[in-house]
């Protein structure tokens, strides 16, 4: 499975909020303003630690700005930019929150005012068989497009993996035969109705007769994701749900084998680990008090800070011996 964010690399790779969006539309009618675009959106971003770019599909819940999209559309974003098709309308993008399991992550475009939202259905009531259309920036191409397709199943688990080479496991999906491509990620499914009953997720891709045609879609149901979107919204961190920005430590990581630590592959110059005097090469193997078995490890830890946080970091370097250092963690792309 494949998600479907579209990345061009250069060097390497709801109960409470549906009302909310509910009291915006109604803002907006007794100003008498009409609502631009189509409640879906492209979004932009640039991933500049990586060296590329990628573009994706959003949402809008309200219409001051609030866009549900995949968190693997903005993971790694140094900076996030939405369009409105169709308006000329563009606005610099911050991120909310996320969750990195489920993939789902909320924005707020800035200084966003008369948007048209999309109509939320309930995915409860979905049945097998039912016809359902997705949008979204196919291709990354910056308009939306449709296709068709029916439900195939739904309650479908899957792994996923991306263009750089990550992989995930999600479940509790619905799975259509409606054709996907890449940068649909985060745009809605939706009914005959135009009732959204779910969010773009994943493709199949690849088979012995057709290997780079698209296949089956899989989309998050979207009471899962305004329910998560909800959290998002009342600030209410947990295991899995981050708020606000992301702690940044400023390293990349090489693969190891389990249990022997995080391996630093490069350090950012100026960042944080290069301040705490950590070099390439050294091996990260406690945070805190917490054992890092892993670069996953430690990814997840980071989740739990914010940036300005102190960490007490215990490593060994290229020559065996342990240290340890504080460093402040600084502001970086969500993960």
């Amino acid at each position: 499975m494949r998600r479907l964010v579209h990345t061009r690399l250069t060097l390497i790779v709801a109960t409470a909020l549906v009302s909310g969006a509910v009291a915006a539309s109604v803002a907006l009618a007794r100003s008498g303003a009409k609502p631009s675009g189509t409640g879906v959106v492209v979004i932009h971003t640039n991933l500049a630690y990586q060296g590329g770019e990628a573009a994706g599909t959003g949402m809008v819940l309200t219409s001051t700005g609030e866009i549900l999209t995949n968190n693997h559309v903005i993971r790694g974003a140094a900076t996030i930019r939405i369009v409105v098709p169709g308006t000329g309308q563009r606005y610099a993008a911050r991120v909310v929150g996320y969750d990195v399991s489920a993939d789902v992550a909320m924005l707020q475009a800035d200084g966003a005012s008369d948007l048209k939202t999309v109509s939320l259905g309930n995915s409860t009531k979905l049945k097998t068989g039912q016809r359902v259309t997705p949008i979204g920036n196919a291709g990354g191409t910056g308009k939306l497009t449709t296709a068709s397709g029916k439900v195939a199943a739904t309650g479908r688990s899957i792994t996923v993996s991306d263009d750089e080479g990550g992989s995930e496991h999600l479940t509790r999906l619905i799975e259509t035969s409606a054709r996907l491509e890449a940068g649909d990620s985060g745009g809605p499914l939706e009914t005959t109705s135009g009732k959204v009953i779910g969010m773009d997720t994943a493709m199949s891709v690849g088979s012995r007769f057709t290997p780079t045609a698209a296949g089956d879609g899989y989309a998050i149901p979207i009471n899962r994701a305004l329910t998560i979107a909800k959290q998002i919204e009342s600030t209410t961190s947990s295991a899995t749900v981050h708020i606000g920005g992301t702690a940044f430590l400023g390293v990349s990581l090489a693969p190891t084998q389990a249990g022997s630590g995080a391996l630093i592959e490069g350090v950012v110059r100026d960042g944080a680990a290069a301040a705490g005097g950590l070099t390439a090469g050294d091996f990260i193997t406690n945070i805190d008090g917490h054992t890092i078995s892993s670069p996953d490890r430690l990814s997840s830890l980071l989740l739990t800070k914010h940036p300005g946080d102190q960490v007490s970091i215990t490593y060994t370097d290229q020559t065996g011996a342990s240290h340890m250092t504080t460093v402040t963690l600084a502001s970086g792309p969500p993960q």
